[in-house]
């Protein structure tokens, strides 16, 4: 993430905290006309568009994203939506499917970075310069830095519809006023509180691993940035000057298998999701939590009022001699709609249409008040969220963002990192999983 980019977002967020807004970016539907017309007057054409989505969930944001694309149906009757609606963990792999047969469905949910460049690469998708040439003051709303790992030689092909920090540490604040525990601001201060926890019978870190990305984006992409530091990661992306089986590397995944080994996590990490992992936080059944800005939305939804206003969030320690900044987030700029090649005519004119519905400024307001950040310009009405959706937007303010490990390496490079912390954690050598990590980039990026 550029530094530019962070900069312009702590000054939107502080002024943004001080401004309220208070109109909400709900909307009821506009009334529908008989028969659309098109600018020449003429009834539109009839047309048919497929989108494929990951908004399955019951956490606010993906309801106002489902509303919003019922919105769009009544106001273009014209446009016959062929929906589908893919649970999250399926999927990336059914749209890696899809793509691999070339049967990409017309709009669809795709991530920056990686996703990007391989869909750019198969000659998949198309840009969309075009219709954000055509809103520029919607085009100029996002902060700076939010289009770069959606362009390719000054092609985009997204528009962001959210903000991702993947590591924030979120910690109960009556678990650890109970237990006389501070938020930990080194490695050590953390061993300790899994000690500490252990012995009131409490578990120390909910995780919920069973789709093996958590471990990867929520924990070792900040863990691994303390230790080794930015630069040496891309450079590793790279196979410039640094290799994934260098001694640094190596210790950042002996620091993620030494909480395993001291029993920071529940018994079953493996066997549950990141949703049954926040659920586990919000009921108190563990003290802490490391998860992304994904989960505000969810815990909005599904925690009590109670266990809101119990919850509180802050950045993973520091490590002895660590050459990153510790008062840093992995994160990426979030999922925006991907449009397949293949799309023309009038059905890509209602294609951006729907595109600008559920990523135009209205629909940016819209999923900020759902609780998830976004990298847009938005006033923030801290009545409109929870309490602990406002103090992560304040620390965004606070912090700089890291790069996040699966949004650099290639899917097939990501895949191997995933499953082999899950084998880390299961006791695997950090040594032999790092040689795993390092043989497979040099394998897929043909380094």
């Amino acid at each position: 993430m550029k530094k530019s980019f962070i900069v312009i977002l702590a000054a939107a967020v502080s002024l943004s905290l001080l401004a309220g807004c208070g109109s909400s970016g709900t909307t009821d539907g506009a009334k529908q006309s008989e028969t659309p017309k098109t600018d020449a007057g003429k009834p539109a054409e009839k047309v048919k568009l497929s989108i494929w989505h990951n908004y399955t969930g019951e956490d606010l944001r993906a309801k106002t994203m489902r509303e919003y694309m019922e919105k769009f149906k009544k106001d273009h009757p014209n446009v016959e939506l062929d929906i589908q609606a893919i649970p999250p963990d399926g999927y990336r792999p059914r749209l890696k499917t899809v793509a691999a047969a070339n049967e990409m469905p017309d709009l669809f949910v795709m991530w920056p970075g990686v996703m990007t460049k391989e869909f750019v690469a198969g000659n998949l998708i198309q840009p969309i310069n075009e219709l954000l040439d055509s809103k520029p003051d919607w085009k100029k709303g996002f902060m700076p830095g939010s289009f770069d790992d959606f362009t390719l030689d000054g092609k985009t092909y997204s528009a962001p519809m959210a903000l991702s920090p993947t590591s924030i540490l979120y910690y109960n604040k009556e678990i650890f006023a109970k237990n006389g525990a501070q938020p930990p601001k080194t490695w050590d201060d953390l061993m300790k509180l899994v000690d500490t926890f252990k012995k009131a019978n409490v578990t120390p870190i909910a995780l919920g691993n069973k789709a093996a990305w958590v471990a990867q984006s929520s924990i070792l992409s900040s863990l691994a940035d303390r230790v080794t530091g930015t630069q040496w990661f891309l450079n590793a992306v790279d196979q410039k000057g640094a290799k994934f089986t260098d001694p640094e590397f190596v210790q950042a995944l002996t620091y993620l298998q030494q909480l395993g080994k001291a029993g920071a996590f529940q018994d079953g990490f493996n066997a549950i999701d990141n949703t049954q992992m926040e659920q586990m936080f919000a009921q108190g059944k563990a003290a802490m939590m490391i998860d992304g800005g994904w989960a505000l939305t969810n815990l909005a939804a599904s925690a009590s009022k109670e266990a809101l206003a119990n919850m509180a969030v802050t950045v993973l320690p520091s490590v002895p001699n660590g050459k990153g900044d510790p008062n840093t987030l992995s994160g990426v700029v979030g999922t925006g709609l991907g449009m397949s090649k293949n799309v023309t005519g009038a059905k890509k004119q209602a294609a951006y249409e729907l595109i600008y519905a559920l990523s135009g400024p209205e629909a940016q307001k819209a999923i900020l008040e759902s609780n998830q950040l976004v990298s847009y310009n938005v006033n923030l009405d801290t009545s409109k969220v929870t309490s602990i959706f406002a103090e992560v937007y304040k620390l965004m303010g606070s912090v700089k963002m890291t790069p996040v490990y699966d949004g650099k390496l290639t899917s097939a490079t990501a895949d191997v990192v995933n499953n082999g912390l899950q084998e880390l954690l299961m006791g695997g050598k950090p040594e032999d999983v790092a040689k795993k990590i390092q043989d497979a980039h040099v394998k897929a990026a043909g380094k």
